[in-house]
């Protein structure tokens, strides 16, 4: 049997962790035919060494890590490449591979959208504006594919107006964005977590909203049938061959960036 490793950033919030575990478990359901691990790269265990240990030691000569992630920052290009590399030369005899990471894949975008109507409005309501909350990043072009990602929000439906703001320093936030729905037209707003799982960032974001009037919150994408049949589809596609191998940069893994 060969092996998956659902590869999560890793929090020191409970309930994150949880919800990884839980979109693992659709996962798990969906592919009997691999043996399918969680694993962490930071302030969460296991760790990713440890698994591919276990597996390599458990007899897998075909490991695939898949980075739970929704971007493609320093985790994806650099932390994982280098443990994977340093798992290789630990395990020569079997094949460990990198797929590539979630991203913004229509998928994703789908299930965003179905965590909006949750909350019990209509997606032909033009009188509602999403504020698509993201973490933030220091890279620019980063942000902007996560700006980018509100628009197509938008598709299949009549709402006023998306518009991503970011929990960090980046701007605008959520606060701004609904500002700026609000002037596009939007009388009730949706607060739609780009995460998926909860954590400090998602709780930072529902405290700066949860006084404002006509504002509410849907919830992370978290254990949606979407991130299941996603991180199969890079599995696949990593078996395939179609992602090419991530180019292992210097670093020293004692100093993971957050």
């Amino acid at each position: 049997m060969s092996a998956l490793i659902a590869v999560a950033h890793g929090s020191r919030d409970p309930r994150s962790s949880a919800t990884i575990h839980r979109a693992v478990d659709v996962l798990r359901r969906r592919r009997p035919d691999l043996d399918v691990r969680v694993a962490f790269l930071d302030l969460s265990e296991p760790g990713v060494d440890q698994v591919v240990d276990e597996l390599a030691a458990a007899g897998h000569r075909r490991i695939v890590a898949v980075p739970m992630l929704l971007g493609k920052a320093f985790h994806a290009k650099v932390d994982l490449p280098a443990l994977l590399a340093d798992a290789r030369a630990r395990h020569p005899h079997a094949s460990i591979m990198q797929a590539d990471i979630l991203g913004d894949d229509r998928l994703l975008i789908d299930a965003v959208r179905d965590r909006i109507t949750d909350t019990g409005v209509a997606l032909v309501d033009s009188t509602v504006g999403i504020a698509l909350a993201a973490v933030g990043s220091s890279s620019r072009p980063a942000n902007q594919r996560t700006r980018v990602v509100a628009q197509k929000l938008l598709t299949g439906t009549r709402w006023a107006g998306a518009v991503t703001c970011f929990a960090t320093s980046v701007s605008p936030s959520p606060t701004d964005a609904i500002e700026q729905l609000r002037s596009m037209g939007a009388v009730r707003i949706v607060v739609a977590p780009w995460f998926l799982a909860p954590g400090l960032l998602t709780d930072r974001i529902d405290a700066s909203v949860a006084d404002l009037p006509d504002v509410m919150q849907s919830h992370v994408i978290g254990a949606h049938p979407a991130v299941a049949e996603l991180a199969s589809r890079r599995y696949d596609s990593a078996i395939a061959g179609e992602v090419p191998l991530p180019t292992v940069l210097p670093h020293r893994l004692g100093g993971l960036r957050h």
